[in-house]
């Protein structure tokens, strides 16, 4: 009886733990504080090129609160490299794109950690968009002129 017991407190035990973890890391006020020096988010609606975990419509509701309608896309001169994209001429990483507002790209940020673990460059898709890219950061390279190159990201 007292095996049956605990078999019951873990069942319900582990999946509030997964919900309380994915809370904290992902949307917790508590994680992530924006870094001052990066510019305010402009008015939306954003294109946000995706080649990880946000290609996965859970993992973009959870972040974002929807999952959202994503297409196909291609980066040319890049390749993926475990967390991060690589400059690599004539070469491609397939990903998708989708459309955000700013409260939407904000929570983005957060759960990339922007200006900590990844910068949000624009950068031109294979198809002729520009759509924001997520890229790791260097610990060498956190300072201001990494963390947001100029120009936009816009629809």
């Amino acid at each position: 009886m007292q095996g049956l017991r605990y078999l019951l407190a873990a069942v319900v035990a582990l999946p509030l733990a997964t919900v309380a973890w994915l809370w904290f890391t992902m949307l917790s006020p508590f994680t992530y504080d924006r870094p001052d020096h990066l510019p305010e988010v402009g008015e939306g609606p954003h294109a946000v090129f995706v080649y990880g975990t946000l290609r996965l419509s859970p993992v973009r509701w959870i972040v974002m609160g929807r999952a959202g309608e994503s297409e196909p896309a291609e980066l040319h001169d890049f390749r993926r490299e475990k967390l991060d994209l690589i400059e690599a001429p004539g070469e491609r990483v397939a990903g998708e794109v989708i459309v955000v507002s700013a409260d939407e790209l904000e929570r983005l940020d957060r759960y990339e950690r922007l200006g900590i673990r990844y910068a949000r460059v624009a950068k031109r898709l294979a198809d002729g968009r520009t759509a924001w890219v997520y890229r790791r950061l260097a610990d060498e390279d956190v300072g201001v002129e990494a963390l947001l190159e100029a120009g936009g990201a816009d629809t």
